[in-house]
């Protein structure tokens, strides 16, 4: 072992020498590529959220309000809001969890273009998920945002 500028005798490896590149990308990459390609499915940005809620129609549900906003861009995109008087943090972020599992079993079934911001209300987090996946599926074919698939 070489001695560092420290002092101590433990190099650091800079990644690029030996074996490391004969599994590149690794299997941990590949699963986080794979997994990771629901990001066009949420609003994000900000700007896209108030655009929504300026020229959005708003609708209200017992476990949720929700304003729909066409859009020009292809897919429909879904963006949650929670403010901070729905409760503490652990709870927002879990609700947040649910509203976004509810979209990932909807992909490929909303009709593209609108953007869609949900607004939880406290009583969706005690609700068992079934219930609320309910609730969001009525609203969702009410509003017609749903792809009707014949048999």
């Amino acid at each position: 072992h070489r001695m560092t500028v420290c002092g101590h005798n433990r190099v650091r490896r800079s990644g690029l020498e030996g074996d490391i590149l004969t599994s590149w990308p690794t299997p941990r990459m590949i699963a986080m590529l794979q997994g990771g390609g629901d990001r066009d499915l949420f609003l994000k940005r900000s700007r896209d959220i108030e655009h929504a809620k300026k020229h959005g129609r708003r609708i209200s549900t017992s476990l949720f309000n929700m304003v729909i906003c066409r859009t020009d861009v292809g897919d429909s995109r879904v963006g949650v809001v929670v403010g901070k008087r729905f409760g503490g943090a652990v709870s927002r972020n879990r609700v947040k969890r649910l509203f976004r599992e509810l979209t990932r079993q909807l992909r490929g079934q909303l009709l593209t273009g609108h953007a869609l911001v949900v607004f939880p209300k406290r009583d969706s987090i005690v609700q068992p998920f079934a219930v609320l996946k309910e609730v969001w599926l009525t609203s969702l074919q009410r509003q017609r945002l749903l792809r009707v698939h014949e048999n």
